[in-house]
């Protein structure tokens, strides 16, 4: 189905089960370079483990939506932008408790939605989140700039964001390298999520260290875990599907219990 926001910008491609207003809704919230494809049946696993209504959606400018006007210039508050856009769709689609798993970008996403709008999210699972920028993360996207240049990801990434690859590549990638952003952060919002979080890291991450998970735990107001994954990097569920899926399962479990 297709949604049409409300300042007229364009519109988000979504993908959903029919609701069961009497159970929570998983919203799933990708990453950097990501879009409801890159998903695979990851949703679709867990919301049936858990009974649970879910909800995926590729963000403005990415997979099948509408082409983002802000890409890649996007400013940097882009990503509270993207809470609020979130906020805007659970309202209009009258979605019963929802239950955000963000990955990456999403991730922090989420984070920002918990912290803005405390009483409309029952829940948070992220996975590699950022809430801060370091040295690996920066070193991470050289990496992938080169990858890019030198390798077939563009190819790779063309498969589902067609033409509009090279804008969203430029916008993940200059936005995370401009000078003007090494000082972000939101830490400050931390205090104010007070719905239940769990929060997943690859020990291997590849774009951030466990201090983004120590520093998260530590500074949320609701009950809090985390679940650090020997054998992952950036991609706990693809790289350690069946670890991630029985322990947000736990955790979904008492959220709705």
């Amino acid at each position: 189905m297709r949604y049409q926001l409300q300042n007229g910008l364009g519109e988000l491609e979504i993908e959903k089960n029919e609701f069961d207003e009497t159970v929570p809704t998983l919203i799933f919230l990708h990453d950097s370079l990501g879009c409801i494809e890159l998903w695979r049946d990851f949703p679709k696993r867990i919301a049936q483990a858990n009974n649970c209504n879910y909800l995926v959606y590729d963000r403005l400018g990415y997979g099948k939506s509408s082409l983002n006007s802000q890409l890649p210039k996007r400013p940097n508050n882009y990503l509270e932008v993207e809470a609020d856009t979130l906020n805007e769709l659970i309202r209009a689609l009258n979605i019963p408790t929802p239950i955000l798993f963000g990955h990456s970008d999403g991730g922090t996403i989420a984070l920002i939605a918990g912290a803005k709008y405390p009483l409309t999210i029952k829940g948070i699972i992220t996975e590699g989140a950022h809430i801060f920028v370091e040295d690996i993360t920066l070193k991470g996207i050289l990496a992938a700039k080169d990858a890019y240049k030198t390798t077939n990801l563009k190819e790779k990434l063309q498969k589902y964001h067609t033409d509009r690859t090279p804008f969203i590549f430029e916008a993940w990638t200059d936005t995370w390298l401009r000078p003007s952003y090494r000082s972000w952060n939101i830490e400050h919002l931390l205090k104010n999520i007070t719905c239940p979080t769990l929060i997943i890291q690859g020990e291997n991450d590849e774009f951030g260290t466990l201090k983004q998970v120590n520093q998260i735990v530590t500074q949320v107001s609701g009950k809090t875990e985390k679940l650090i994954l020997k054998d992952a990097g950036h991609n706990p569920h693809k790289e350690a599907t069946e670890k991630t899926l029985i322990t947000c399962t736990k955790f979904i479990q008492e959220i709705v219990l």
